[in-house]
């Protein structure tokens, strides 16, 4: 079933990206691994340091605590030295289903904070990711939209897809 506004991209994998009704925005990408892997790949620091970061990006801090109340934060260094950071503290944590999180730039690129809601669902030899962002605002969304997110989530998650390969 394809969404309103539905923007599928095929890569690696395919890559689904919709908006869903006034506040949230929707990724989904399947993974050739077990979904305990993909949320180790999710929640362990030496694991997120080698695919979150698309570009000539790097990844300088990247500090994850994944139980419920613990905190994370990553900073991310871009060609010429700027930084841009994200954190928040995680809402819940059931291994290997499912992370609730929150979110906040720094400095702040969009209005407000985010409540990340991160599945795991384990297909026949895959495991489906699905992120709902569910924003402050339907003006905060609108602007992470416009930003063209999915170029970076492109190839964030085709560099995972390599990692658990």
């Amino acid at each position: 079933m394809t969404n309103a506004g539905e923007t599928t991209i095929k890569h690696l994998g395919t890559l689904r990206l919709f908006a869903q009704g006034a506040r949230e925005i929707v990724m989904q990408r399947e993974f050739d691994a077990a979904r305990e892997r993909v949320f180790d790949a999710f929640t362990q620091p030496e694991l997120v340091k080698q695919w979150l970061g698309p570009g000539s990006r790097s990844l300088i801090i990247c500090a994850i605590d994944p139980v419920r109340g613990g905190a994370y934060r990553y900073l991310m260094r871009r060609p010429p030295g700027d930084e841009i950071g994200w954190s928040g503290s995680f809402r819940e944590v059931v291994r290997p289903e499912r992370l609730v999180q929150t979110e906040r730039f720094e400095p702040a690129w969009y209005p407000g904070g985010a409540v990340i809601t991160t599945v795991f669902d384990q297909c026949a030899g895959s495991t489906r990711v699905t992120i709902t962002m569910t924003y402050e605002s339907g003006e905060a969304r609108d602007t992470v939209l416009a930003a063209q997110i999915r170029d970076g989530e492109i190839e964030n998650y085709d560099r995972l897809a390599r990692l658990l390969a």
